[in-house]
């Protein structure tokens, strides 16, 4: 499982750990926030360090689909429902300044990326009424939407809405030039390194796994927060999503399209290293750790394609997390309880590469002490309704609905003694050794027997067997078959299971 950026291409050049180092800021997190950061504060005259756990566009960011649109679905319609109109026009603001820098950027760096129409479309009557809304929200915030019956979509429409010249990316190019130029400024780039805790001390001490960093502040641009201040894990809802990369079939659509119905369809053109041309196709999301089979969701988005696009062979698969808010807003700016010294960005709600980059505005004008975008301003001191207390409520009541279900399902699952039999190859199952839930997995012939108690707030993992991982349902956290941590907000991998009685 390899994403069509990251294969095949070069390491980014990165940089070694100075134990004891101090910098006016340290990023955790080497994704497209960490690194659009890191390169503002560098252009200000900062001395930077980005502290990354396993290697440059290793998570998200290298497993997104590189769409940089303002049309986005239906987002704007639920933002519209959730907040108020203010709030609205300042997150489509705050998009617009993101795209605007980030292709700004690409122009001047000569980075190539594509501009294409961007389509969000329906294929049911209800799906073409939740347009209407989104058309309506679209069109109060000042984008030019268009409105349409038609597309070049090889299956019936009731509806579609269009914005032109948006534009997609290959997300690795925009990490490789990003990283390079945060480099040639004096700013230091880390990989391998995981930071397991951060003090608000003045300076804050950023500890990591080579060994301690200190910085006059600290950002946290990890996708989940690391960190408890806050309770963000609370506040966001971990999703996980899947794409396919398949050989160009004729028909293959130009724009960049998003279905609004149920399950969803995520459509673009690009092209793999070899200079060949693929089509994405992306959907079948779910809740972190609450999908029965991530591998059957795959297989059906294959099987979609391949009868959508006769002749499309499929030569690629990957998946991505994400995290979205009650109001579907991201959280941007300091961290409670850490003094003024942390901040962080999450919730981008797959989104990111517009809302990553406005999130690095908003976050170097704070540390620099320059004026604020008025955008950022609004979205800062939004108002917390009714509705979105309601969706918050349910981000929790279903994660204590899980916590209590797999908890009663681990305590009454089978002895994983000593004769039991090792799961088949790709499997991973769930037992219990005594009164210890243990999560025992064969993955290339390796049986590994692990505590199945995720270390950041106690859940009991699932096995995903699409990516041969243990995933958290509570808050999204992830471990690789031996234990390490791939996604956070855990970042102390699962132990080793009790010796059988």
């Amino acid at each position: 499982m390899t994403s069509l950026w990251l294969d095949g291409v070069a390491p980014i050049p990165t940089d070694g750990f100075q134990p004891g180092a101090e910098y006016d800021v340290a990023i955790v997190g080497a994704g497209l926030t960490g690194l659009a950061t890191a390169l503002m504060l560098a252009r200000s005259g900062m001395r930077v360090a980005v502290l990354e756990a396993r290697s440059v566009g290793a998570v998200t960011t290298g497993n997104t689909t590189g769409k940089v649109s303002l049309l986005q679905g239906t987002t704007l319609s639920q933002i519209r429902r959730h907040t108020t109109e203010n709030v609205l026009c300042a997150y489509v603001d705050a998009n617009t300044a993101g795209q605007g820098w980030l292709l700004d950027y690409l122009d001047a760096s000569g980075v190539p990326y594509d501009v294409r129409d961007a389509y969000t479309y329906a294929t049911t009557d209800d799906g073409a009424a939740t347009l209407g809304a989104e058309y309506d929200a679209a069109r109060s915030a000042g984008l030019a939407v268009s409105d349409e019956r038609t597309s070049e979509l090889p299956y019936p429409v009731e509806r579609v809405l269009r914005l032109p010249a948006q534009a997609q990316v290959d997300p690795i190019a925009v990490l490789r030039s990003l990283a390079a130029d945060v480099r040639a400024l004096g700013g230091v780039i880390v990989e391998g390194e995981r930071v397991t805790a951060v003090s608000a001390s003045d300076p804050a001490v950023i500890t990591s796994d080579s060994g301690e960093t200190r910085a006059a502040a600290v950002v946290l641009a990890t996708g989940a927060s690391i960190l408890d201040r806050g309770l963000y894990f609370a506040k966001t809802e971990a999703l996980r999503s899947y794409a396919t990369a398949f050989t160009i079939p004729r028909d293959a659509p130009s724009g960049m399209y998003l279905s609004a119905d149920s399950p969803s369809r995520s459509l673009r053109t690009a092209t793999a290293a070899d200079g060949t041309g693929r089509l994405l196709v992306g959907g079948n999301g779910h809740n972190v750790g609450r999908a029965d089979s991530p591998a059957e969701r795959l297989a059906d988005l294959t099987r979609w394609a391949e009868e959508t696009f006769p002749g499309a062979e499929r030569t690629h698969w990957w998946s991505a997390q994400d995290y979205r808010s009650a109001n579907l807003v991201p959280f941007v700016g300091w961290l409670p309880r850490g003094r003024g010294r942390i901040y962080l960005a999450t919730g981008y709600n797959k989104w990111g590469f517009t809302n990553a980059v406005a999130a690095a505005i908003s976050l170097t004008a704070g540390l620099t002490e320059t004026a604020e975008p008025e955008w950022a301003r609004v979205m800062h001191h939004r108002v917390t309704h009714p509705v979105d207390l309601a969706t918050g409520i349910g981000f929790n009541a279903a994660v204590g609905k899980e916590a209590v279900a797999d908890w009663l399902g681990a305590e009454t699952a089978p002895e994983f003694g000593p004769a039991a039999a090792p799961p088949a190859e790709g499997a991973g199952v769930v037992g219990r050794r005594g009164r210890t839930p243990v999560a025992v997995s064969t993955v290339e012939g390796r049986t590994c027997a692990l505590t199945a108690v995720c270390t950041h707030l106690g859940g009991v993992v699932h096995w995903n067997d699409a990516e041969r991982s243990w995933d958290c349902p509570l808050h999204g956290s992830r471990f690789a078959a031996d234990g390490s941590v791939l996604e956070g907000p855990a970042t102390a991998p699962l132990g080793a299971a009790p010796e059988p009685g």
